[in-house]
C-alpha cells in the first residue's frame, strides 16, 4: 500500500512525528569549572575503515584511505592535546576498536573519553527496534572490554537516527547523546513530550571539519573550502562561544584534520582559545555531567 503524499497527512501524522524526540529545558550553567569563561568540547569521530565497511563496501584503497587517520591522524592529535593541556572525546565505531584495540587504549590512557559511535558506522535508521538496540548494547560492551572503561556517552554514525534510537540511549543509561542539532548549548532530551533525563550535547554539520574538506566519489564530494577558512569558521564560533559564556562543540575526523596542511587548524584553535581567557577544555562526559549538576535534570 502506498503511502499518502506529505500535503494528504493528517495532523496526527505530522504532529507524532515532530513530537517525538524534541528539545527541552535549555541546559546552559552560569559558570564553568575553575572560572572559566566558556567550555570548549573537541570532538573526534575515528570511523577509519568503517566508514568504508559501514557503506558495504571493501575497496582496497579506501580502505588503505581510511587507516591513515588510524596511522597517522590520531598520533598527531593526542600529541597536540597534550602539548596543550587539553582533555577531549574520541567516538570510535566498535569494529574499528577490534582492528586496533591499542588505538581506543592509548587515548583512554591518555585520559581522553571513548564513546559509543556505532557496531560499523551503520545507519541506524535502517535498522529496526530490536537490531539497533542489540548492536548498541554490543558497540557499549566492547568498547568497555577494550579500554577498561564503560561509554557513557552516545553519537549516530553519520548523525543519522531512527525513531528509537534517543529512546534506547535513554533505556540504556547512556549520561548524553551527541547526535543533534536543536542548539548551541545544551538541553535535555524530551521523547513525546516527557524529559528523559538524557543531555544533548549539540553537534552541527557547520562546526564538522568533514563539510568542508573531505573527498568521496560516490556519493561525490570535494573539498570546497580551504584550511585557513576553515580555521575562521571554527574560532568564529568559539569567540561568540566565549562572550556569550557559553558552549563551544566541535567535530573532527582524523582522516580529514590529521594531514600536515591541516592539523595545524587544530593547533591554531587551542592556540586561540588559552590565549583568549580562561577557558575550559573538557570531554563531552565533564560537559553533561557539570550541566546535569548546574542544571539538575529531572
Amino acid at each position: 500500500m502506498n503511502k499518502p503524499p506529505p500535503v494528504d497527512w493528517p495532523e496526527s501524522v505530522w504532529r507524532t512525528a515532530v513530537s517525538r524526540v524534541r528539545a527541552g529545558r535549555r541546559l546552559a550553567p552560569d559558570h564553568w569549572p575553575d572560572n572559566a569563561r566558556c567550555a570548549l568540547a573537541l570532538s573526534f569521530d575515528c570511523d577509519h575503515e568503517t566508514a568504508e565497511l559501514g557503506a558495504g563496501g571493501q575497496a582496497v584503497g579506501r580502505l588503505g584511505w581510511a587507516e591513515f587517520g588510524r596511522r597517522v591522524g590520531v598520533p598527531r592529535i593526542l600529541n597536540l592535546l597534550t602539548h596543550y593541556s587539553a582533555s577531549a572525546s574520541f567516538f570510535i565505531p566498535a569494529v574499528a576498536a577490534l582492528i586496533d584495540p591499542d588505538e581506543p587504549r592509548r587515548i583512554a590512557a591518555e585520559g581522553h573519553e571513548v564513546g559509543v559511535h556505532g557496531w560499523i558506522h551503520e545507519n541506524t535508521s535502517t535498522l529496526d527496534a530490536a537490531t539497533e538496540k542489540a548492536m548498541l548494547v554490543r558497540s557499549r560492551d566492547t568498547l568497555e572490554q577494550i579500554t577498561g572503561q564503560r561509554p557513557t556517552g552516545h553519537r549516530a554514525a553519520h548523525w543519522d537516527l531512527s525513531e528509537n534510537t534517543i529512546r534506547l540511549v535513554a533505556e540504556l543509561g547512556f549520561a548524553y547523546d551527541s547526535s543533534m542539532m536543536a542548539d548551541e548549548d545544551c538541553y535535555e532530551l524530551v521523547l513525546d513530550g516527557t524529559a528523559s533525563g538524557v543531555v544533548e550535547i549539540p553537534v552541527d554539520w557547520v562546526r564538522d571539519d568533514a563539510v568542508y574538506l573531505s573527498f568521496n566519489r560516490t556519493p561525490p564530494a570535494r573539498p570546497y573550502a580551504s584550511p585557513e577558512q576553515v580555521r575562521d569558521i571554527f574560532i568564529r564560533e568559539f569567540d561568540a562561544a566565549f562572550d556569550e559564556g557559553g558552549l563551544c562543540q566541535l567535530v573532527m575526523h582524523p582522516f580529514v584534520i590529521g594531514y600536515r596542511s591541516r592539523i595545524w587548524i587544530l593547533e591554531e584553535i587551542l592556540r586561540h582559545a588559552r590565549a583568549r581567557g580562561p577557558v575550559w577544555i573538557a570531554s563531552h562526559d565533564a560537559v553533561a555531567q557539570h550541566v546535569k549538576d548546574s542544571c539538575p535534570v529531572k
